[in-house]
């Protein structure tokens, strides 16, 4: 493959979110360092079909349906696995750069060939000094998975973390090979953690770069029509993040500290669902109770297959 980087766009029913990014890195990134994959997840509002009309040289894959972050993801990173692209670069569709990050963040890596992923500063669309995720970090005594919202000095060199955020991190894929892809099992939400942690377990390191910046929105695909009393984030959310992180507690967590967690999250989601009978959210309130039963009763070897 003459190019590099495989820039891998996810959209469902983001069509114009999705446009914009593709402007935005055509606008300030080096054509010559990559091609754009668009991966639909099944888009119910002709998303794909106003995309293709939009931008013939983008390659586009159907997945017919949606298949969630990390299996959606997976489709394109095979492909680009299979054509012989040295990086990845998983970028949420709800972004847009003013600098050349494909440069910045492939000569890093062509720089650190230890390192399996490196993601930059990641600042808001509505308030640009302010960062949304930076570096990344993971609390084995209270469980909490962190990200550093610091605002980095001017000439911040890299660090190492713990994980890098799906929302935009470049993927070595000769580091894939050795990892495994995302795990399909966690669908949305922690799947970023759980590769990170993966590619960690198989010899590798993970960067920050805090001199490349970009800006997210942040919450597009989560957020729906509002219905009566549950607000406008999708109940939806609280199953998988509570289960998901439940998961990610089970396999990276130390045992010796369980009792902290079942502690300070007893408390915390108890006082969650307090506050969704309170406010009459009751399919939220269903959510959460099905994610915490299911992060706490699968067993390990249906989340983590043998390939895992």
């Amino acid at each position: 493959m003459s190019k590099p980087v495989a820039v891998i766009l996810l959209n469902w029913n983001t069509p114009v979110h999705t446009a914009n990014c593709i402007s935005s890195l055509r606008q300030h990134c080096n054509p010559e360092l990559y091609d754009i994959i668009v991966a639909d997840n099944g888009s119910t509002d002709g998303s794909l079909a106003m995309l293709q009309d939009q931008f013939t040289d983008v390659l586009f894959i159907d997945n017919d349906e949606n298949l969630g972050f990390a299996e959606g993801n997976n489709r394109a990173l095979t492909y680009s696995i299979n054509k012989g692209y040295n990086y990845s670069l998983i970028l949420n569709t709800d972004t847009l750069v003013d600098d050349d990050i494909i440069i910045k963040l492939s000569t890093h890596l062509n720089k650190y060939p230890g390192a399996a992923a490196v993601q930059p500063a990641i600042y808001w669309i509505h308030d640009k000094t302010k960062i949304w995720n930076g570096e990344g970090s993971f609390n084995k005594l209270t469980g909490a998975v962190i990200s550093d919202t610091k605002t980095p000095g001017p000439d911040q060199a890299f660090s190492q973390v713990e994980w890098v955020t799906g929302c935009c991190m470049l993927l070595r894929n000769s580091a894939l090979s050795k990892s495994g892809l995302f795990n399909k099992q966690f669908f949305l939400y922690y799947e970023d953690v759980d590769l990170c942690f993966r590619l960690r377990e198989a010899g590798y390191n993970l960067h920050y770069l805090p001199s490349c910046k970009m800006y997210h929105e942040a919450g597009v695909s989560a957020k729906v029509v509002a219905l009566k009393n549950e607000g406008t984030l999708s109940p939806v959310i609280h199953y998988y993040t509570s289960r998901n992180h439940i998961w990610i507690l089970r396999r990276y967590g130390k045992p010796l500290f369980y009792p902290i967690y079942a502690i300070t999250y007893g408390i915390y989601y108890s006082a969650v669902l307090v506050y969704f009978k309170f406010r009459g959210r009751n399919q939220k309130a269903r959510y959460l109770i099905k994610g915490l039963k299911e992060g706490i009763s699968t067993p390990k070897n249906l989340i983590w297959p043998n390939n895992y």
